[in-house]
């Protein structure tokens, strides 16, 4: 974070110093919403939690090395004193934004959010510093905390932007004005937050895009051409449209020859107005090519050329844990996480890469898609029949009443797979822990109220190899993540 004295982020934030507090106490590190992970000389906010407050936490939190306490009631130590310290948060990470060179790019979808931030932050990264969101910090919390990590070397700040409604975009823009303007897609992620469905989801994903400078200024949309939804929001940009696709197409970026490895790696020529490149990810899932392709898009709407965008995609390495995550156990079994989300639109994607790579038995092992409302039920006996379909050796979905649902699609579909519903995570690796053997391949996907990302982590303390593919991710805000 650029240096603040404690009078400045009091008048950024419109708080007050609480008595005893030093006018000129110098801030020169980001903040940290977690009293044990605070940077010293930065900035501890204490927020209320699930389980405890952090103004609790505040004095020891100074003990730790933060200078200072973002709070909203008087504290026992160095502190500023708000009326609301998310909102406070957001304050401070405007005046930073307000005092950085760096250009700034937003990311929305409902689906390959974090996938195509931490790519794209990869692949700007020869050309400076670049400061990206960790994990899916891309809510009211997140956003501003990725912010104040910025300084003014910062070359290129690429933010992660979720949703769970209408407004939520236009506070983050509010906040931070990004230059570049990227829309993935819109799916069916949450689907249960928006009583007017995908319209609904189009209408809130598309604030990023009215937020933008003009062409002139150097706003730039970055867009899906063959997603309806978000095609239809070109109109609606004052910035440069640059567009991407699967089809195709002169002036669009684009893919062809797409091809998955047995080991479910896709790889592609990548086409660009000025050139074509070839392209191998190390990313598990076809699905990836559509993230490739639209950090593609931008990159090359910044000026890159062809050839180092395609090295650049080649190069990077997964960040983020929980998205496709490939965990090799050294007796040869094979590990899919992709426990820290789900829905309809990314179950089908996991499927498909399943069915695609090479196992002895593919298993699949299938929790709740949370927040889908009245759509629940249909989307979890689809995806039941979804997995019948997907070449599957066995089946287990987790849970109750969806798990119920999924394996009763399932036995409808296909009468001869092998189907084992089980209430809970420990029931699950029960199954598996008497059955895996070399060569088996699993998939592991839920959103994370099922709580699976727990039968990862005892799956791979069965002695994982180092061929674990991703090791990265981080922890983040209570509330990290949102469509």
């Amino acid at each position: 974070m650029i240096p603040l004295t404690a009078a400045a982020i009091a008048e950024a934030t419109g708080g007050h110093l609480v008595a005893g507090t030093d006018p000129l106490l110098r801030v020169t590190a980001p903040a940290s919403i977690d009293s044990r992970r605070v940077d010293p000389g930065g900035v501890f906010a204490a927020l209320p939690g699930r389980h405890t407050d952090g103004h609790h936490h505040g004095p020891a939190a100074i003990a730790a090395g933060a200078a200072l306490v973002l709070a909203s009631r008087p504290l026992a130590a160095p502190a500023v004193q708000v009326a609301d310290v998310t909102i406070a948060l957001g304050a401070l990470a405007r005046h930073v934004a307000s005092h950085l060179s760096a250009t700034v790019i937003g990311i929305t979808g409902s689906n390959g959010k974090t996938t195509t931030k931490d790519l794209a932050a990869q692949v700007l990264a020869p050309l400076g510093p670049v400061v990206a969101t960790d994990g899916s910090y891309n809510n009211e919390l997140g956003f501003p905390l990725t912010v104040l990590r910025a300084t003014t070397d910062t070359r290129y700040l690429v933010l992660e932007m979720g949703t769970r409604g209408r407004g939520h975009l236009s506070y983050l823009c509010d906040l931070v004005t990004p230059h570049v303007g990227v829309v993935l897609n819109v799916g069916t992620a949450h689907l249960g937050q928006y009583p007017d469905g995908q319209p609904g989801i189009a209408a809130a994903k598309s604030e990023l895009l009215t937020g933008l400078p003009t062409a002139d200024h150097g706003g730039l949309a970055v867009l899906n051409a063959d997603d309806p939804l978000v095609a239809a929001m070109a109109p609606q940009t004052h910035g440069r449209a640059q567009w991407w696709s699967h089809h195709p197409h002169p002036t669009h970026v684009h893919a062809r020859d797409v091809r998955l490895t047995s080991d479910g790696r896709a790889g592609f020529t990548l086409h660009t107005p000025e050139g074509a490149a070839p392209v191998t990810l190390s990313l598990t899932g076809r699905h990836h090519v559509s993230n490739a392709l639209a950090v593609a898009a931008t990159a090359h709407g910044l000026g890159l050329d062809t050839m180092m965008i395609a090295q650049a995609l080649t190069y990077a390495q997964p960040r983020s844990t929980g998205r496709m995550q490939t965990i090799v156990r050294d007796d040869d079994v094979t590990l899919i996480h992709d426990a820290y989300n789900a829905n309809p639109d990314s179950m089908a994607a996991a499927l498909t890469t399943l069915a695609a790579m090479t196992a002895r038995r593919r298993i699949a092992v299938l929790g709740e898609m949370a927040e889908l409302g009245e759509h629940a039920a249909h989307a979890h006996r689809h995806l039941g029949m979804l997995a019948a379909r997907a070449s599957l050796d066995l089946l287990i979905a987790v849970g109750d009443e969806h798990a119920a649902l999924i394996a009763d699609a399932a036995r409808t579909t296909r009468g001869n797979l092998e189907i084992l519903a089980v209430p809970d995570a420990r029931e699950a690796h029960d199954v598996l822990r008497r059955g895996l053997c070399p060569g088996d391949l699993v998939l592991i996907k839920a959103s994370r109220a099922a709580h699976l990302e727990d039968l990862v982590t005892v799956l791979s303390d069965s002695r994982p190899a180092a061929a674990d593919r991703d090791q990265g991710g981080a922890a983040g805000p209570e509330r990290p993540s949102t469509a």
